[in-house]
């Protein structure tokens, strides 16, 4: 079902589920949540097959804040998930979270993850390049990215980072 809405356009999974009659939106919801181990099997099944030509894979990351900076301190959504992290190009603080992504220079997704604001780029790199498993040997990376630790252990993987 989720694929057939992918297809369709919609957006909204409210808006979908209207389609099926006597299903409701929280059935929806938790049977879509359920699916959520088979989602990531096929994704990772496609990563292995799909052919990037490119020899460059690039991973950032951005922020998501769900708030404005003001209420920072005082909002209550997500209170056990998200928290506050560091935007540096803006040079601003935001409650949110932080979506770190790898994509190849044929630009396919490869693998994403989402994390609280806090977390540092450097740390989701190796696991994302754990997940994606990429046959290409260079990964460019923003400043975030820096560090002889990080470095070595991509280098141990095989692969080479460039900041």
């Amino acid at each position: 079902m989720l694929i057939w809405q992918a297809e369709l356009g919609i957006e909204s999974q409210r808006r979908f589920c209207r389609f099926f009659v006597g299903l409701s939106h929280s059935r929806f919801n938790r049977r879509a949540r359920q699916l959520l181990p088979l989602i990531y099997l096929i994704r990772h099944t496609l990563n292995q097959e799909v052919d990037l030509s490119g020899e460059i894979l690039i991973i950032d990351s951005f922020p998501v804040p769900v708030c404005q900076p003001v209420r920072n301190y005082r909002v209550k959504i997500f209170h056990d998930i998200a928290d506050i992290g560091y935007k540096a190009t803006k040079k601003v603080y935001y409650y949110g979270f932080k979506v770190h992504a790898i994509v190849s220079d044929d630009v396919y997704l490869l693998d994403y993850a989402v994390t609280k604001a806090s977390v540092h780029d450097a740390k989701e790199t190796v696991e994302l390049m754990n997940n994606a498993h990429p046959t290409n040997h260079y990964l460019l990376g923003d400043e975030g990215c820096l560090g002889m630790d990080l470095a070595a252990k991509l280098k141990h993987m095989g692969y080479v980072l460039w900041t």
